[in-house]
């Protein structure tokens, strides 16, 4: 069965820590992409990881770090 969907969780700016958190956990599980800033932005600085592709049990996911302002 071919999967459609991704879970995308949203981070303040954790989500590279935590995908690797759940690879390290559950079985059938890794850290894939990760997508850092091209430059510096109003609240970061060039490199700072944006998302993160991961499965956690053979599920796709995404980390996203977007920040605490849509709480």
């Amino acid at each position: 069965m071919t999967r459609k969907n991704t879970i995308c969780l949203w981070f303040d700016r954790d989500a590279e820590d935590a995908a690797r958190f759940y690879a390290e956990t559950f079985p059938d599980s890794a850290v894939g992409d990760i997508t850092r800033a091209p430059g510096d932005f109003p609240d970061g600085k060039q490199g700072d990881v944006l998302t993160v592709e991961f499965t956690v049990c053979g599920v796709a996911c995404v980390g996203l770090n977007g920040g605490p302002t849509f709480r």
